[in-house]
Protein backbone atom coordinates (compact mmCIF):
# COMPACT_ATOMS: atom_id res chain seq x y z
CA UNK A 1 0.00 0.00 0.00
CA UNK A 2 1.20 2.96 -1.09
CA UNK A 3 1.56 6.50 1.40
CA UNK A 4 -0.80 7.97 0.02
CA UNK A 5 -3.41 5.33 0.03
CA UNK A 6 -3.12 4.92 3.11
CA UNK A 7 -3.19 8.52 4.22
CA UNK A 8 -6.87 8.54 2.48
CA UNK A 9 -7.72 5.07 4.34
CA UNK A 10 -6.61 6.41 7.88
CA UNK A 11 -8.46 9.99 6.82
CA UNK A 12 -12.01 8.39 5.81
CA UNK A 13 -11.18 5.72 8.98
CA UNK A 14 -10.87 9.25 11.49
CA UNK A 15 -13.81 10.68 9.47
CA UNK A 16 -15.73 7.50 10.31
CA UNK A 17 -14.45 7.09 13.86
CA UNK A 18 -15.41 11.26 14.18
CA UNK A 19 -18.66 10.28 12.87
CA UNK A 20 -19.14 7.58 15.87
CA UNK A 21 -18.38 9.73 18.67
CA UNK A 22 -19.84 12.76 17.50
CA UNK A 23 -23.12 11.00 16.74
CA UNK A 24 -22.78 9.07 20.44
CA UNK A 25 -22.05 12.20 22.20
CA UNK A 26 -25.10 13.29 20.55
CA UNK A 27 -27.49 10.56 21.44
CA UNK A 28 -26.27 10.59 24.97
CA UNK A 29 -26.60 14.25 25.94
CA UNK A 30 -30.20 14.04 23.86
CA UNK A 31 -30.76 11.28 25.81
CA UNK A 32 -29.76 12.89 29.64
CA UNK A 33 -31.34 16.22 28.38
CA UNK A 34 -34.94 14.01 28.29
CA UNK A 35 -34.47 12.87 31.95
CA UNK A 36 -33.13 16.55 33.63
CA UNK A 37 -35.86 18.77 31.78
CA UNK A 38 -39.00 17.21 31.30
CA UNK A 39 -41.43 17.68 28.51
CA UNK A 40 -44.01 19.70 29.10
CA UNK A 41 -47.09 18.23 30.11
CA UNK A 42 -49.35 17.00 27.42
CA UNK A 43 -46.32 16.76 25.31
CA UNK A 44 -45.55 12.82 23.10
CA UNK A 45 -41.79 12.73 22.34
CA UNK A 46 -41.66 9.04 21.88
CA UNK A 47 -42.75 9.91 17.91
CA UNK A 48 -41.82 12.44 15.54
CA UNK A 49 -45.17 13.21 14.76
CA UNK A 50 -45.69 13.85 18.77
CA UNK A 51 -43.16 15.93 18.45
CA UNK A 52 -44.05 17.94 15.58
CA UNK A 53 -47.79 18.26 16.92
CA UNK A 54 -46.37 19.19 20.73
CA UNK A 55 -43.13 21.23 19.97
CA UNK A 56 -45.32 24.57 20.30
CA UNK A 57 -45.33 23.61 24.58
CA UNK A 58 -42.00 23.83 24.34
CA UNK A 59 -39.86 26.62 26.32
CA UNK A 60 -36.66 28.19 26.35
CA UNK A 61 -35.42 25.29 28.64
CA UNK A 62 -36.63 22.75 26.63
CA UNK A 63 -34.14 23.44 23.86
CA UNK A 64 -31.07 23.84 25.50
CA UNK A 65 -29.69 20.04 25.63
CA UNK A 66 -30.70 19.94 21.96
CA UNK A 67 -28.66 22.90 20.74
CA UNK A 68 -25.92 21.54 23.49
CA UNK A 69 -26.42 18.01 21.73
CA UNK A 70 -25.72 19.43 18.21
CA UNK A 71 -23.04 21.47 19.25
CA UNK A 72 -21.00 19.02 21.79
CA UNK A 73 -21.33 16.26 19.62
CA UNK A 74 -19.66 17.93 16.56
CA UNK A 75 -16.88 19.35 18.30
CA UNK A 76 -16.48 15.88 19.87
CA UNK A 77 -16.89 14.34 16.26
CA UNK A 78 -14.25 16.58 14.67
CA UNK A 79 -11.55 16.30 18.08
CA UNK A 80 -11.32 12.64 17.26
CA UNK A 81 -11.59 12.73 13.55
CA UNK A 82 -8.62 15.73 13.21
CA UNK A 83 -6.47 13.80 16.30
CA UNK A 84 -6.82 10.48 14.03
CA UNK A 85 -6.33 12.07 10.49
CA UNK A 86 -3.26 12.71 8.93
CA UNK A 87 -1.97 15.81 7.95
CA UNK A 88 -4.59 17.29 6.49
CA UNK A 89 -7.10 17.15 9.69
CA UNK A 90 -8.79 20.67 9.26
CA UNK A 91 -10.56 18.67 6.04
CA UNK A 92 -11.79 16.22 8.64
CA UNK A 93 -12.95 18.39 10.97
CA UNK A 94 -14.71 20.19 8.03
CA UNK A 95 -16.00 17.02 6.82
CA UNK A 96 -17.89 16.33 10.76
CA UNK A 97 -19.17 19.79 10.25
CA UNK A 98 -20.81 20.02 7.45
CA UNK A 99 -22.06 16.12 7.80
CA UNK A 100 -23.40 17.14 11.39
CA UNK A 101 -24.98 20.24 9.70
CA UNK A 102 -26.92 18.28 7.09
CA UNK A 103 -28.79 16.81 9.82
CA UNK A 104 -29.31 19.92 11.65
CA UNK A 105 -30.61 20.92 8.02
CA UNK A 106 -32.72 18.02 7.97
CA UNK A 107 -33.90 18.81 11.39
CA UNK A 108 -35.17 22.12 10.87
CA UNK A 109 -36.51 21.16 7.68
CA UNK A 110 -38.85 18.05 9.10
CA UNK A 111 -39.47 19.69 13.05
CA UNK A 112 -41.23 23.30 13.61
CA UNK A 113 -38.81 24.47 15.79
CA UNK A 114 -39.07 27.95 16.83
CA UNK A 115 -36.71 30.30 14.21
CA UNK A 116 -34.56 31.75 17.13
CA UNK A 117 -33.27 28.12 17.61
CA UNK A 118 -32.93 26.65 13.94
CA UNK A 119 -30.65 30.14 13.49
CA UNK A 120 -28.99 29.53 16.29
CA UNK A 121 -28.29 25.91 15.80
CA UNK A 122 -27.11 26.27 12.28
CA UNK A 123 -25.33 28.80 12.61
CA UNK A 124 -23.63 27.92 15.92
CA UNK A 125 -23.81 24.35 16.57
CA UNK A 126 -21.89 22.81 14.28
CA UNK A 127 -19.19 24.75 11.47
CA UNK A 128 -17.85 26.65 14.65
CA UNK A 129 -17.67 23.78 17.16
CA UNK A 130 -16.17 21.42 14.19
CA UNK A 131 -13.24 24.49 13.98
CA UNK A 132 -13.03 24.60 17.74
CA UNK A 133 -12.50 20.69 17.84
CA UNK A 134 -9.79 20.83 14.83
CA UNK A 135 -8.22 23.74 17.02
CA UNK A 136 -8.51 21.64 19.83
CA UNK A 137 -6.80 18.74 18.39
CA UNK A 138 -3.92 20.76 16.83
CA UNK A 139 -3.28 21.80 20.25
CA UNK A 140 -3.15 18.60 21.95
CA UNK A 141 -1.37 17.08 19.21
CA UNK A 142 1.66 19.94 19.49
CA UNK A 143 2.06 19.29 22.99
CA UNK A 144 2.02 15.53 22.88
CA UNK A 145 4.84 16.26 20.24
CA UNK A 146 6.95 18.40 22.94
CA UNK A 147 6.07 16.04 25.27
CA UNK A 148 7.73 13.63 23.04
CA UNK A 149 10.46 15.58 22.27
CA UNK A 150 11.58 16.49 25.68
CA UNK A 151 11.60 12.48 26.30
CA UNK A 152 13.71 12.26 23.99
CA UNK A 153 16.54 14.90 25.49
Amino acid sequence: MSKASAGGARAMLAVLAGLLVGSAVNMGLILVGGKLVTPPDGADVTTMEGLKATIHLFEFRHFVFPFLAHALGTLAGAFIASFIAPARSATAAAFIGVLFLLGGVANVVVLPAPAWFNAADLLLAYLPTAWLGWWMAMQVRATLKRDERRQRE
